[in-house]
């Protein structure tokens, strides 16, 4: 079975982020098509961990994601493994502002917990909060980066430990490694918290 990110013919897809990094003002246009099912993909993987009311759609993220690439001017693209990376942290950053105003628009009353049911590897007791979750990554981040990087890219980006190891250019023993010593690492920060 092919993985996600193998949809689009990777040459294809390096070759306009190439162009993208050179400053070819048509690059992001011809990318779209291109990566838009797999970024669907991703989006609606974060969208399945969240709250049952949440209201931003799969498609939304998408597009302010994409927007927020489009907009960003100094980045140098090194591949599509490296785009696909970058989609998911911007994905998890929006969502994460998406559940900060959401839980400020509650202020006075109890705060819902945002729902992140990843009971296949993360043993969680009950519904997780979005914004502790992203406080203990950014605090995961600070001493262990890469190992952030893979929780960031499997629980938000659903990618598989290959696509991962893809993504980071290690082996997919080092991937698998990360994710179980930073699975604990949160379990733990997380019921500290």
């Amino acid at each position: 079975m092919e993985t996600p990110l193998h949809h689009e013919p990777p040459h294809d897809v390096t070759q306009i982020l190439k162009d993208w990094s050179e400053g070819s003002g048509d690059a992001s246009a011809r990318l779209m098509p291109l990566v838009y099912e797999e970024l669907r993909r991703l989006a609606r993987e974060y969208i399945r961990r969240e709250r049952a009311d949440h209201t931003l759609q799969a498609t939304a993220l998408v597009h302010e994601a994409y927007l927020r690439m489009v907009d960003e001017k100094n980045v140098t693209w090194k591949d599509r493994a490296h785009f696909y990376g970058i989609a998911a942290r911007l994905m998890r950053r929006i969502l994460v502002d998406h559940a900060r105003a959401h839980n400020a628009a509650k202020r006075g009353g109890l705060e819902q917990k945002l729902s992140l049911d990843e009971a296949r590897d993360l043993p969680a007791a009950g519904a997780t909060d979005l914004v502790a979750l992203d406080g203990a990554l950014e605090s995961l981040a600070k001493t262990y980066p890469r190992k952030s990087e893979v929780v960031e890219l499997k629980f938000f980006g659903g990618l598989d430990a290959n696509e991962i190891a893809e993504v980071l250019n290690v082996s997919e023993k080092t991937v698998l490694r990360d994710w179980s010593f930073a699975k604990l690492w949160l379990c733990r920060e997380l019921s500290a918290a």
